[in-house]
This record gives structure tokens, C-alpha cells and sequence, in this order.
């Protein structure tokens, strides 16, 4: 099957934003599955009012107050080492698959631009990075992203 069909815009460009949304859409689903969302909200807010308390407490030079939520710390360390443990275990899960997948693609789009950006054009003022698939990807990504973890409720607006 010849695919040189992909290697112009908008097809191209298209074909980016579906595939950033399939991949986001697997990540998603992989994190829900995996992770326990309740748990980790509750986890994220206990550590936020922990932290919250403690600044508040130095603010005022509360000694007393400062010296009983010290002696949370090591509960606290604990509940943080469990939320990254959670995170970690998606980006294990993918890390080789999208590694594998990034290098095909970057292959297949090494000389084509993928998105033309409104006022910069196809390739980036940005060194290292100046591809529009990389940047057009990232877009994209972060687009299905957030709107998948609110709807997956793996984040929620407080």
C-alpha cells in the first residue's frame, strides 16, 4: 500500500491529530484502568493541605503547630512515592511501543512538514526541535490529553 498520500498537508496534518488522539485515547483508558482516580484525588489533596498547612505554619512561626505536622512527613513522602509510582506505571507500559512508533515516523516525515503554524511556517524558530511533527504532535497530544483525562475523570477542576 503506498502512503505517500501522507507525506502532504493537510493529510498529513490530519493524520497527526488522529493519531496523537488514538494514542491518547489508549493512554487514557490504560491510566483509568490501571489507577484508582477517588484514590488518587484524595491522595493529591491531603498532600496539598499538608503543604498548605506547613507554609501557613512557618508564616506564622508556629514552632508548635510546625514540629506535630513534621511529624506527618514521612506519611506524606509516602502517599507522594505512591502517586508517581501510579503515573509511572502508563509511561512503562508505553514507553517502548511509542519509541519504536516515533521512529518510524520519524523516518516517514523527515523531510515533509506536517502543520504549517499560523505566522511561523512549517518549521520552527526552535532548535533541536524545529520539526512541525514534533511540535504539531505536542498540540495535539496535549489537546486529547486534558480533554480525555477530564472525561475519564482522571482530573477534575477544583
Amino acid at each position: 500500500m503506498d502512503f505517500g498520500f501522507l507525506l502532504s498537508i493537510p493529510n498529513a496534518t490530519l493524520f497527526m491529530f488522529l493519531l496523537a488522539g488514538g494514542i491518547s485515547s489508549l493512554t487514557t483508558a490504560a491510566n483509568r484502568l490501571l489507577t484508582d482516580p477517588a484514590k488518587a484525588r484524595a491522595a493529591r489533596k491531603e498532600v496539598a493541605d499538608w503543604n498548605k498547612a506547613l507554609r501557613e505554619a512557618q508564616k506564622k512561626q508556629d514552632k508548635k503547630t510546625v514540629e506535630k505536622l513534621m511529624k506527618q512527613q514521612q506519611h506524606i513522602m509516602q502517599l507522594n512515592t505512591k502517586m508517581a509510582w501510579q503515573s509511572m506505571k502508563v509511561s512503562l507500559l508505553f514507553i517502548v511501543p511509542l519509541f519504536i512508533i516515533w521512529q518510524f515516523l520519524g523516518g516517514f516525515f523527515s523531510l515533509t512538514p506536517v502543520a504549517y503554524f499560523p505566522g511561523i511556517g512549517p518549521i520552527l524558530p526552535i532548535p533541536l526541535f524545529s520539526t512541525s511533527l514534533i511540535w504539531w504532535y505536542l498540540l495535539c497530544s496535549m489537546l486529547f490529553g486534558t480533554i480525555l483525562s477530564h472525561a475519564f475523570g482522571l482530573i477534575t477542576v477544583e
